[in-house]
């Protein structure tokens, strides 16, 4: 039995492994997603916070967790930990009957990884279904009264997943705690009632926190924990252990598969990779990526021109990649806690620093489960720093100051205080403060290349200004502004020769448009096709 068992704690140890390499290796994009959409603090106001909603715990656990996403291997780890235990609780909670029911104990672990492929999935899930699991295991031995105190508290602790504990003390005590279904519907009434009256009904019952879009409940958010009810079921009730050998075996391999094919959608992931790249400034990287895969949509192009613009590649290469139209450079406003983020990080770099800040607001407050995020955060702080209002500045180092991977950033910026000469003297901070724009005025998206040329008109040494106003003018078609505007490309572009981009534009507006070979070419020409749909 000794031998047995050791075997059933190598398989989940080895599973174990394999989803540590899944996250760390495979998808460590998806990490970095989480972590910069969340924003943990060790203070007291946050906890009490997280416990004024149901499943307040399980968000709270979640989120010290979410927080070692920052270190990608950290981070993978400990989502590894959270499948092995999930499934160990599966174990513990089954009838065990050796290597016949011992696959099924994957299942609803695998339902779990299917479903966190949904980038809005938030780890607040699995973490409320193991504390559920775990009361359900504890519960084993007490008598049925103890569920009067139990299920509301659980609820209150973890949210609707305490509907998990309900059906499994069904499947164990029989008939007789069926009073209970009852007891946890009248639960959540009162809830909704009282202290939840806020907040829409179904997320009442389905979840406050599981799931990042409000009103929207996933069919994998049921499938999931309805697997564990499920597995422990069947492994209570069907005695064929031949044809359940076979069944088992072949769903957690379906099961394994589909979560892995139709869990993960490779496009958003692409997308999601680019977004990393961009955090971490890692230029060439994105570049070399987007030659072998580029995503054909607007934030692809952002990302990859931002990269061409950071290395001084973009007269040359611009439309060697895909350009999504107009918005290829830099695209308006939209609601969302993604889009803009390329957007937002060309500006800060090209030092119109006032914008970067309007649109790092507008994606935090845009984070759809009201979360901070330590990316805008930081962001936002260096902003102020370089605006000079260093008051602004201080507010947001003392909330990055509670977190404890900003801790330290937060601590050596809060140096440069009131600081001018340090900032004027800083590497980054210091060169951006040149950068910007001279006089203040209104950002105008309709006439962002009018505020590019002003942007380099006021310092001649932002070349990137000057590669983002001439881009900005190919992508609009207004060959005679390009044209007319190539002296300053001669004289403060710092070319010996005329970057290959331009001379290719340029024999394509000479050439009418028919320039066989022609970067710039194809590039029109699929622009007059999309129109003429």
């Amino acid at each position: 039995m000794k031998n047995i068992g050791s075997k059933y704690h190598l398989a989940s140890l080895l599973a174990g492994v394999v989803i540590f390499l899944f996250w760390w290796l495979g998808f460590p994009q998806a990490l970095n997603y989480h972590e910069q959409n969340q924003l943990f603090l060790f203070s007291s106001d946050y906890f009490y916070n997280s416990l004024h909603i149901a499943g307040g715990l399980a968000d709270y656990i979640s989120e010290f967790i979410v927080q070692f996403y920052y270190v990608p291997w950290l981070g993978a780890m400990l989502l590894a930990l959270v499948f092995v235990i999930l499934q160990q609780l599966t174990w513990k909670l089954m009838k065990q009957h050796g290597d016949t029911y011992f696959p099924l104990s994957f299942l609803p672990a695998l339902f779990m990884l299917w479903h966190m492929g949904d980038i809005n999935t938030l780890l607040s899930f699995p973490v409320a279904t193991i504390l559920t699991m775990f009361a359900a295991y504890v519960a084993r031995s007490m008598h049925r009264g103890f569920d009067l105190l139990i299920v509301p508290l659980l609820y209150w602790l973890v949210g609707p997943t305490v509907w998990i504990y309900v059906l499994l003390r069904c499947i164990e005590k029989g008939l007789k705690s069926f009073w209970v279904m009852a007891y946890l519907v009248g639960i959540q009434g009162l809830a909704y009632y009282t202290l939840l009256e806020q907040w829409p009904r179904d997320m009442v019952i389905t979840g406050l926190n599981y799931y990042r879009i409000p009103m929207q409940t996933p069919m994998l958010q049921i499938v999931a924990p309805l697997s564990i009810v499920a597995v422990v079921a069947i492994s209570r009730w069907i005695k064929s252990r031949m044809i359940l050998t076979f069944i088992s075996q072949a769903t957690v391999i379906a099961t394994a598969s589909m979560a892995i094919t139709d869990g993960y959608d490779s496009e958003m992931y692409e997308l999601l990779k680019q977004d990393e790249l961009v955090r971490k400034e890692r230029w060439t990287e994105i570049i070399e990526r987007a030659k072998s895969k580029q995503v054909e949509t607007a934030f692809s192009s952002q990302c990859v021109n931002l990269a061409l613009g950071m290395t001084g590649q973009l007269p040359d290469r611009m439309f060697q990649f895909y350009q999504s139209g107009t918005d290829a450079l830099l695209m308006p406003m939209i609601r969302d806690n993604t889009s803009n983020l390329p957007t937002a990080e060309a500006f800060y770099h090209l030092g119109m620093v006032n914008e970067a800040l309007r649109y790092m607001f507008d994606i935090q407050q845009s984070i759809l489960n009201f979360k901070k995020s330590g990316r805008c955060t930081k962001r936002i702080a260096e902003c102020y720093l370089i605006n000079g209002n260093y008051k602004a500045a201080a507010k947001h180092l003392t909330v990055l100051g509670q977190s404890l991977f900003y801790r330290s950033w937060a601590k050596e910026a809060a140096t440069y205080l009131y600081r001018d000469d340090m900032m004027n003297m800083h590497p980054k901070w210091g060169k951006l403060r040149q950068l910007r724009y001279k006089e203040q005025f209104l950002y105008n998206y309709h006439e962002k290349d009018k505020m590019l040329g002003l942007l380099f008109q006021e310092n001649h040494q932002n070349r990137m200004a000057l590669f983002y106003f001439m881009g900005q003018m190919l992508l609009d078609g207004n060959i005679q502004g390009f044209t007319s505007y190539m002296t300053w490309v001669q004289q403060y572009g710092g070319f010996k020769d005329m970057p290959a981009g331009y001379a290719d534009a340029m024999k394509c507006i000479q050439a009418q448009g028919n320039l066989p070979g022609s970067d710039y070419a194809k590039y029109v020409q699929r622009m007059m096709k999309s129109h003429e749909k």
